[in-house]
Order: structure tokens, then sequence, then C-alpha cells
């Protein structure tokens, strides 16, 4: 799945500066970090409006998995897939850390159009 690349209405100097606070907002609540400390770059709060969408989504994926796993008989197949959409996340979040890395502002497939908290 193509995802837009944004990478050219990004400052250069702001992308080299600012990687890994881009790569530390795929890593769960460290999304943080980048939110508070990198306030004034745009590629950061780039990564962390992506970031903080995957978090959200991941948290919400292991809550469903706990209720819905409960559920007699069926419960391991929610279970299951809900592992899977896990899996995907777990994927969108390497690659999410690999386009800031590479200095790219890509959305991420899926959920990159998804804009949980406005931040730039």
């Amino acid at each position: 799945m193509k995802s837009e690349d944004l990478t050219k209405n990004y400052d250069i100097q702001d992308i080299s500066a600012n990687k890994p606070m881009g790569i530390l907002s795929y890593i769960g609540i460290l999304v943080l970090v980048p939110i508070f400390t990198a306030r004034e770059s745009k590629f950061a709060m780039f990564h962390a409006e992506q970031g903080i969408t995957l978090c959200i989504g991941a948290h919400i994926i292991a809550f469903l998995s706990i209720i819905f796993g409960f559920i007699p008989f069926v419960g391991w197949i929610f279970s299951l897939l809900f592992g899977l959409v896990g899996l995907a996340l777990f994927v969108l979040m390497i690659i999410g850390i690999i386009n800031s890395a590479n200095g790219q502002a890509k959305e991420l497939p899926v959920l990159g159009k998804i804009k949980i908290i406005k931040l730039q």
C-alpha cells in the first residue's frame, strides 16, 4: 500500500536534527518525548502525530482483545484476530521508525490519514 511522501514540505536541517525524535515517536509512551522537547520541529511533530495514532490504536486493540477474550468458545478466535492486528501495528511501528531514520516524512499505510491529535 502506497503512502503519501510529504518530505518535501520539511526543512533539511530540521529533518537531520530531529531524526532521533522521530524515531522515539513510534516507541509507545516515548512519543511524549518529542511532543514535549521538540515542539518547534515540524518533522518531529509529523512523526509524533503518526506515533500517537499508532500508540492509541495499539491500546484500543489490547483492550478489545482482553474484553473479547473472555467470551466463551469464540474468545480464542477474537484473540487470534486481535493478535494479527497487533502484529500489523508492530509492522507499522517498524515502517515509521525506518521512515524517520531515513529522514522521510511518509504517512503510515492505513493509519496515516487519521489524526487523533493535531500537533502542527
